[in-house]
């Protein structure tokens, strides 16, 4: 037996044995203060999600978990409580609001006389399997999703984030891609062409007549929403499904011919500039009753620029 082997198998201590080890916070020089936030964060942890089916659904999520440090005598706060309390409370309950603000009752409670408030951050990729818009494909598209909760002596806040991908279509350009084509058909008039149904419709058909397209580009709307005291939060499928619904454009997952025309359809009759998508989303949520406040980004990567166009919509921050 190696030496390794042999110091490894009298590792096991006995309650006073662990009493009895080294602890250097118990001698290190303390330097005193209160600290805001103390914890730890990228912490790898399953979650327990209900999904839209009412099937529970496992998935991986990276958590930050923190206490706040008012004892300034303390040297510090005891980081391995944090780590097991979260462990314990994840994989024993299904994720929920409710369930948040009892871990961070946990957190405090473990740390009594050191803490008043306590902050975790919870994040994970809620899947969603989407229809196409005509054929009967289906896919799956993943949104990234962020719950921050806080209970501190003022009562416990809760917020939630999503990002939603969709396409956006310039309004300015498709008016100078029409002009365009009106100006082609007019010279094509004056080089004989016959206005009647059949030659309007095969010069409607040929790719030289529609000479210029409009310039569309991915975009994505991140939405940041601020749960009121002593509601429930959204369902983050009501979210979501909100946001697409009020933009019109979202991104697709399995698509055929026809539900690549259809997406076409779908961006010529929803142009829009970014502050139209922030007004959209504007509009949208603030209809949510239990939504107390929320702040949106909506980027547009210029597929014109090398730039993106930005707009920006708050309800009260």
């Amino acid at each position: 037996m190696s030496i390794l082997q042999e110091a490894n198998g009298s590792l096991a201590r006995t309650a006073t044995q662990r009493r009895h080890m080294p602890d250097i916070a118990d001698t290190r020089p303390n330097i005193e203060g209160a600290l805001d936030r103390v914890g730890m964060s990228h912490i790898e942890m399953p979650v327990r999600l209900l999904g839209p089916t009412g099937a529970v659904n496992q998935c991986m999520a990276v958590v930050d978990a923190y206490v706040s440090l008012d004892a300034t005598q303390a040297k510090g706060i005891h980081m391995s409580r944090l780590f097991l309390a979260l462990q314990d409370h994840l994989e024993e309950n299904i994720f929920s609001p409710d369930g948040l603000r009892s871990l961070l009752e946990q957190f405090i409670a473990r740390h009594e006389g050191l803490s008043q408030s306590a902050e975790v951050i919870i994040r994970f990729d809620w899947m969603r399997k989407r229809r196409a818009l005509v054929s009967e494909q289906t896919g799956w598209r993943s949104y990234p999703v962020q719950f921050r909760a806080v209970l501190d002596p003022d009562g416990f806040h809760l917020s939630m984030e999503t990002t939603i991908t969709y396409s956006s279509t310039c309004p300015c350009s498709a008016a100078l891609a029409r002009q365009l084509i009106q100006e082609r058909f007019e010279a094509d008039v004056e080089s004989g062409l016959s206005v009647d149904y059949e030659s309007v419709h095969h010069w409607l058909g040929r790719a030289e007549s529609i000479c210029a397209t409009p310039h569309s580009q991915r975009s994505e709307a991140h939405i940041q929403l601020d749960i009121g005291q002593d509601v429930s939060s959204p369902a983050i499928d009501d979210v979501i499904d909100a946001a697409e619904d009020a933009l019109q454009t979202p991104v697709q997952a399995a698509v055929k011919r026809e539900d690549e025309q259809a997406f076409a359809l779908r961006n010529g009759q929803n142009l829009m500039f970014c502050e139209d998508a922030a007004r959209r989303l504007k509009n949208c949520f603030e209809a949510f009753t239990t939504v107390a406040d929320f702040r949106i980004r909506v980027t547009h990567r210029e597929s014109l620029h090398p730039h993106n166009a930005e707009a920006i919509v708050t309800k009260g921050y």
